[in-house]
């Protein structure tokens, strides 16, 4: 029996919202509880770097098959079933007796966020196709705040001496509401025409062209959100201002993102990657060129305003691909933009540890600049370009 497909109103749009400010909240829980795992388990920075990338290899080997999943059933389906195992993964973090349990949940919270958060993703992509004006930029910008909410909120319950076990435990069943009463209002995802083998095949390599876009843009990300204090106290020799590094980038973010989806219906898509691009440029440039602290600190700014409607645009244009659902296309996106943000920290590392981090942060540059000077007619022609017969 074929689901019928509601006009999108205010109540999807409402309830899309609510998933990605919670989503932001529950990563903020679990990173400012990274500390409180180590201190439980005595654990040495590798064996922390192990619980670290356990979130990232669960995300990582969940997204094809997440895909898939939401191609075969609907993005509102598998938001309803992640939710809840978001939820448990969320409360059973910090109860688990031993460090390899621990590590087991990890990999399993790392699915389950990553199913989350692409169903969310390509039910915004639905959303938004059938409203009149865009709205994936402001719904990542909502993330941002969540993450600052759960982070604050998380701080102040710590300070207050509340157990970090129940603090997760009360984030899971938060997540496990929002996604009770969200589900009902979202919306099934549009029919997808089907096509000929050749179709997909020519969208499969399209969502290449647009997947390593993403791998360039959150390489520069990654690197901006770990190294900008160790630049400003290292190179820009500012101890002070050091802790304003990330605080500046992820202030340009939200500000870019909150006005990025009326900057996208006056510029249109192409044209705000183009000046994103040379903004974040601009912004990368004048901090290595000239490392005082306040003008690095001007230029993170700028990398922030330039950064922040990179993914949301990558997603938009993968979930318009022909001949593959929205779905499966962010998700095969946002996989090349994972390991974009885990790569890039780890060659600025490299790179810095042999040539200073000066230099290193050269990369984050180039990955930028391919954006501003080749990313708009990239994607266009991936978009525009029609299967050859």
């Amino acid at each position: 029996m074929q689901r019928q497909t509601l006009p999108p109103r205010t109540a999807p749009r409402y309830a899309t919202m609510a998933l990605f400010f919670i989503a932001g909240a529950t990563y903020a829980t679990w990173g400012i509880h990274i500390p409180t795992l180590r201190d439980r388990f005595a654990l040495s920075p590798a064996w922390l770097s192990v619980a670290m990338f356990a979130v990232a290899f669960g995300a990582i080997i969940a997204m094809q098959p997440v895909g898939k999943l939401i191609a075969r059933i609907g993005s509102d389906r598998v938001v309803g079933v992640s939710a809840w195992c978001f939820a448990a993964t969320t409360a059973l973090l910090m109860l688990m007796p031993s460090f390899w349990l621990t590590l087991a949940v990890l990999i399993g919270f790392g699915i389950a966020n990553a199913a989350y958060d692409v169903a969310m993703n390509a039910q915004a992509a639905t959303v938004e196709s059938g409203s009149d004006k865009p709205i994936m930029s402001t719904l990542h910008g909502l993330f941002s705040v969540g993450g600052m909410v759960g982070a604050s909120v998380g701080g102040g319950l710590i300070s207050l001496g509340v157990p970090p076990w129940l603090h997760c435990v009360g984030m899971g069943v938060l997540i496990a509401i929002v996604g009770l009463v969200a589900r009902p209002k979202l919306i099934a995802d549009p029919a997808m025409s089907t096509g000929s083998s050749e179709k997909h095949a020519h969208a499969g390599r399209l969502l290449w062209v647009i997947g390593f876009l993403a791998f360039l843009g959150l390489v520069a990300e990654g690197a901006m959100y770990d190294w900008t204090a160790i630049y400003l106290r290292d190179v820009a020799q500012s101890a002070a201002l050091a802790s304003f590094g990330y605080a500046t980038f992820s202030g340009g973010m939200a500000i870019g993102r909150f006005s990025g989806d009326a900057l996208r219906a006056r510029l249109g898509m192409l044209k705000l990657l183009m000046i994103s691009g040379c903004v974040g440029l601009a912004g990368i440039v004048l901090a290595l060129t000239w490392p005082n602290p306040w003008v690095a600190l001007t230029g993170f700014l700028f990398m922030g305003l330039g950064c922040a409607n990179l993914v949301p645009i990558f997603f938009v244009a993968a979930s318009r691909l022909p001949g593959i659902h929205a779905g499966e296309a962010i998700a095969a996106v946002a996989r090349l933009a994972y390991v974009g943000m885990l790569v890039g920290p780890v060659l600025i590392g490299f790179v810095a540890e042999q040539a200073g981090l000066r230099i290193a942060m050269v990369l984050v540059a180039l990955s930028i600049a391919w954006i501003a000077i080749d990313g708009s007619r990239v994607l266009k022609k991936a978009i525009a370009s029609p299967p050859q017969s």
